[in-house]
């Protein structure tokens, strides 16, 4: 199965800033990244008036949509009680992905980096849970887990890739 690894942290702390930085890095070094991002928005990639949106409305309960260049899968869920990270993982192409890093989903078992900024006036959530590999955060903070600095991209990505390779060790 694919690593997964989730970037968690209270809202505004900057993790899709963080991921915008991290996934080019890490694919530089040769690093197939997936990504599954976690919204409590009601949420929709298709475009009202489009056939596919259309289709979908209709009833469908499946719609993938197909182009040269990318294609999506939009699954309607009414009757799904919560999301199923390893469900939705393993819906991804294994073939062509080294590490999938999830974006939210704190409250998952999987291996996850807390980020931490001092200017947003939020606590880091303690104590920490056993998924906890390390915290990034833009000060010191006095806590017994591997502390990287959350604007030194390069230390994080150095960081990941260390982990991966003992995962796959």
């Amino acid at each position: 199965m694919i690593p997964l690894l989730a970037i968690s942290a209270w809202s505004g702390t900057g993790k899709t800033t963080l991921l915008k930085q991290l996934i080019p890095n890490l694919k530089n070094r040769g690093i197939r990244c997936g990504l599954i991002k976690h919204t409590h928005h009601q949420m929709d990639i298709d475009t009202p008036g489009k056939d596919s949106y259309e289709l979908r409305k209709a009833g469908a309960d499946q719609v993938l949509v197909a182009s040269q260049s990318r294609w999506a899968l939009m699954t309607e869920t009414p009757q799904q009680t919560g999301l199923d990270l390893h469900y939705l993982a393993s819906r991804m192409n294994a073939s062509e992905l080294d590490l999938i890093l999830v974006e939210g989903f704190k409250h998952e078992g999987v291996a996850k980096i807390v980020l931490h900024r001092s200017e947003t006036g939020k606590q880091l959530p303690l104590p920490l849970d056993q998924w906890t590999i390390a915290v990034a955060s833009d000060i010191r903070l006095d806590l017994d887990v591997i502390q990287l600095d959350l604007n030194n991209i390069e230390a994080i990505a150095d960081f990941i890739e260390g982990w991966m390779s003992v995962k796959k060790g």
